[in-house]
């Protein structure tokens, strides 16, 4: 089977990040959290108090950022100028910022030309909001993951009160409410399943069964 490049839409909480990792791991293929890279810009502007719409602090950011993936004991970790920022690009407050610095068009048009070149050679599965619409929309398979509201809320909730104790369930399902609407009408590369996207529920299915899913469909494309 030729190396494919796969990408994993949907929004948060859907169960996206842990189902590429386990995708990739079962293909042998490298996994891509885009995300990530949106995170990683919104943490710096946070700490330069750059807004989400200065525009020309956001392309002097981008500019001047080198991120790189690293593994380690600890798992996938993220560089951004030399320093781990893999747990504090987590919070809730940047988390909803790198929502607003992603609407940027600067932002997203210097991110877009490094997710390509991540992806030439295939044999990468890219997790994300819009990898099978904008940024590989000839990409080889495209999934757009997907889960009930009340789901994904207390997943991000479980998720995100491990590193902060004054996480609520409703503050959780706000700010996601608000993502999604975000998200899904922004002007710029909005939320939305590719028109060929094979499209999973993952309200009722565990991570296991929406990876053996997603592979057994990759199997069939390829024969």
């Amino acid at each position: 089977m030729k190396s494919l490049l796969i990408t994993i839409d949907g929004p948060s909480g859907a169960g996206k990040s842990t189902v590429s990792r386990g995708l990739a791991e079962r293909l042998g293929y490298t996994y891509v959290d885009t995300g990530a890279l949106y995170r990683a810009v919104a943490f710096v502007a946070h700490s330069k108090g750059c807004s989400a719409d200065d525009d020309n602090g956001l392309a002097d950011i981008c500019k001047h950022l080198e991120l790189r993936f690293e593994k380690s004991s600890k798992g996938r970790r993220l560089y951004a100028n030399g320093e781990d920022i893999t747990e504090r690009v987590r919070t809730s407050e940047i988390t909803m910022l790198a929502s607003a610095v992603s609407a940027r068009s600067v932002v997203r048009e210097n991110l877009l030309n490094v997710q390509r070149g991540m992806g030439k050679g295939g044999g990468l599965v890219f997790e994300g909001r819009d990898m099978g619409t904008v940024v590989f929309p000839e990409a080889d398979v495209k999934f757009y993951l997907n889960a009930h509201l009340d789901t994904r809320v207390l997943r991000r909730y479980k998720e995100l009160v491990e590193t902060d104790a004054a996480t609520s369930l409703p503050g959780v399902r706000k700010a996601m409410m608000k993502r999604d609407e975000d998200d899904s009408s922004r002007a710029l590369a909005p939320l939305k399943p590719a028109h060929d996207a094979v499209r999973i529920d993952s309200t009722f299915l565990g991570i296991e069964q929406v990876v053996e899913a997603m592979f057994h469909h990759i199997r069939g494309q390829a024969k």
